[in-house]
């Protein structure tokens, strides 16, 4: 089977394994006796590994432990996803990786909505939950290992579990979706669209930044749908509306990054608050292709010429706004000059960011009865002109900073380099900015100036101003 490769899959978290003793997977080894321990593996999106973190919260609140390895852990949570089948293949692999060095299984996330998928393979897992289904979870995990707190050492830190450094958080403001795209199986694993009301998103950020964190990213399945299901509600002063939100979240004096935003007309009011400073310049947009055919035979707007015509007016009013946007080549019928007319209108776009995909065929999407699927080896070379186009774009992006002052936020620091992330680089999906002299006294969290003096294809080189 071909997939893409890992660090060009956008949809993609970190994978946060029992074994990672990075400080990506804070979990604290510490049991006190007879303590009922859980170990957690977490596949998939950042929305899923909100889930895992809310999960493990919970967990830990009742007094369970969180095992940083298999042999410590009483049993295992993995949550899995199901967004593509290489990617149901590998949460198939995680789980038989845990019942082989654990024994004692249980399965959450997308995939577990679909558990004869999962027990036909692996039929001694403990229980199979679906996304989000936290209570469910929690039975299983009150089932396999019964709670036993101690309320005189057991103490919840403010912050609860968290599976991201300290210094950044995900803020997932809905769950679901309502658009019918035919790639895509999220609505029937996640639902329709639920948007949380807008004072509670705002509590649970203000309650962030008083921990520590210097950066809110803002997820969903559709960021700029939020509030459309419960009529843009206000409760407590606070509108559940994404520029509502949006200048909400921009006055508790954190970075605020917006991640899965439809390109709706009404997004041209977030692009003032970005020129204020209130909102990060950053717009994570998944356009998916550019020829109108394409995207009617994926069921999605069909208006690419009139895209770039917005694009290029949030650029008059943001010029300094960095657009991130992932694409999908190969998809069923496909042909030659329509994958073209999407490398001529990146040549317009000039997107700063790019993700790609490859099609594939997912069980249960409407896209799996199309006439004309393309062939593999067509995509693949598809697949390599287009990352070449976006590799150029953004090389010549990156030279262009050389010379100019940034903000940066320090991600880590180690004996060589100081790893950074300037206002246009999302963690783990975009590049980075290294600092190598000077940079002994910095620390995770911390948000300098920094002069740049290289910049590579991804990447960027700088010094302390």
């Amino acid at each position: 089977m071909s997939t893409n490769p890992p660090d060009l899959r956008p949809d993609l978290a970190p994978k946060v394994r029992l074994d990672d003793t990075s400080p990506k997977a804070r979990m604290d080894p510490n049991r006190r006796p007879g303590q009922p321990t859980i170990g957690m593996v977490s596949l998939g999106c950042p929305k899923a590994l909100v889930d895992s973190e809310r999960i493990l919260t919970r967990l830990r609140a009742e007094g369970y432990g969180i095992s940083p390895d298999y042999s410590g852990a009483d049993a295992v949570i993995v949550n899995t996803c199901g967004f593509l089948d290489s990617a149901k293949a590998e949460s198939l692999e995680a789980i038989g990786e845990a019942l082989n060095e654990n024994g004692r299984v249980i399965v959450t996330g997308c995939l577990g909505a679909e558990p004869e998928y999962i027990t036909g393979t692996h039929p001694k897992v403990l229980a199979v939950t679906g996304p989000h289904q936290y209570e469910q979870v929690l039975d299983a995990v009150h089932s396999a290992v019964p709670p036993d707190p101690d309320p005189f050492i057991d103490l919840l830190p403010a912050r609860g579990v968290s599976l991201t450094p300290r210094h950044f958080s995900y803020l997932k403001i809905s769950e679901g979706c309502n658009h019918k795209c035919k790639f895509c199986i999220i609505p029937d694993m996640r639902g329709r669209l639920a948007s949380r009301p807008a004072h509670a998103v705002l509590r649970e950020a203000e309650k962030l930044v008083e921990a520590g964190v210097r950066e809110l990213l803002v997820i969903s399945q559709d960021t700029s749908a939020y509030g459309v299901d419960i009529k843009h509600a206000e409760v407590k002063g606070h509108r559940a509306h994404i520029t509502d939100l949006a200048r909400d979240l921009g006055s508790l004096g954190a970075w605020v990054r917006l991640h899965y935003v439809y390109p709706y007309p009404h997004v041209r009011q977030l692009i003032p608050l970005m020129a204020d400073g209130l909102v990060l310049p950053y717009l994570d947009i998944p356009f998916q292709h550019a020829h109108p055919d394409v995207l009617r035979r994926m069921a999605r707007p069909a208006a690419a010429a009139k895209t770039l015509d917005e694009i290029a007016a949030w650029r008059d009013v943001c010029p300094d706004l960095t657009l991130r946007s992932t694409f999908i080549v190969g998809y069923p019928g496909e042909t030659e000059a329509e994958f073209q007319t999407l490398l001529d209108w990146m040549d317009e776009a000039q997107l700063d960011r790019v993700g790609c995909f490859q099609y594939e065929n997912v069980e249960g999407a409407r896209s799996k009865a199309l006439p004309d699927h393309v062939p593999a080896e067509v995509k693949q070379e598809r697949w390599d002109r287009f990352m070449e186009k976006a590799q150029a774009i953004s090389e010549a992006k990156l030279a262009a900073k050389v010379g100019q002052t940034l903000q940066v936020i320090v991600d880590e620091i180690d004996d060589e380099a100081a790893t950074c992330r300037t206002k246009a680089d999302a963690p783990e999906i975009d590049g980075n900015l290294f600092i190598d002299e000077g940079f002994e006294a910095l620390k995770p969290g911390d948000i300098v100036s920094v002069e740049v003096d290289e910049a590579g294809e991804y990447d960027l080189w700088g010094r302390l101003v």
